[in-house]
């Protein structure tokens, strides 16, 4: 296998089915272990984006860069190098922060409140992962803390999870049927939270996500 070098510049895979803008969008294609095919989203302000892939996912969410000196912590680097797919959950800032990412690996995202015009116009607002028979919708803002679970269920319904962002709080819950949905904070932006963190979801089988401390 070829090694994987920052220079690598996204681009659209052939094979891949993209629907017009403003319609639902879906890109499938299967994910091996350190896979170098990078997914590219196209123009559309909308949509939702599908891929194949196996094993761990390194979830991040309100990067909010670049901000003075402050960079993704180290811990955060190691644990997006070795993922097979890096999903971010919106509110980027500025659009040098996904390109960092993808020089990294393969990445799923979002757009979010905060981010610039150029992010909103090349993010959809939403996107879905397929692991094997098991899908996993990732949003920005999943709206108030009362009854989020339910709204959640009710928004995605073939979703075994969604990943959401915009609070800086991690959260994770599980309804009675399984349904999971989970924020990994942040790993630059705590604010009021004790730790800045991120999360890992390991996909391989049913969706299992873990909080990771980063200092």
């Amino acid at each position: 296998e070829a090694p994987r070098t920052d220079s690598r510049k996204p681009r659209r895979m052939a094979g891949l089915s993209w629907s017009a803008p403003g319609t639902i969008r879906t890109c499938d294609l299967p994910l091996r272990r350190r896979t170098l095919y990078p997914l590219s989203y196209g123009r559309s302000k909308s949509g939702t984006i599908a891929r194949q892939l196996t094993v761990e996912i390194a979830i991040i969410s309100d990067t909010h860069l670049p901000r003075g000196s402050r960079g993704l912590p180290a811990a955060c680097l190691r644990r997006l190098r070795t993922a097979d797919l890096i999903v971010h959950a919106g509110d980027f800032s500025r659009p040098e922060v996904l390109e960092e990412l993808r020089s990294l690996g393969d990445v799923v995202a979002v757009r979010g409140n905060v981010d610039d015009a150029q992010l909103r116009a090349l993010l959809p607002e939403t996107a879905v992962i397929r692991a094997g028979d098991r899908r996993i919708a990732v949003i920005h803002d999943a709206g108030p803390a009362a009854h989020r679970l339910r709204r959640l269920r009710s928004r995605f319904p073939d979703a075994d999870a969604v990943i959401f962002g915009h609070s800086h709080i991690p959260l994770h819950q599980r309804s009675g049927d399984g349904f999971q949905i989970f924020n990994p904070g942040s790993p630059t932006d705590r604010r009021r939270q004790p730790h800045h963190t991120m999360g890992v979801c390991h996909a391989d089988g049913y969706p299992e996500f873990e909080l990771v401390e980063l200092d």
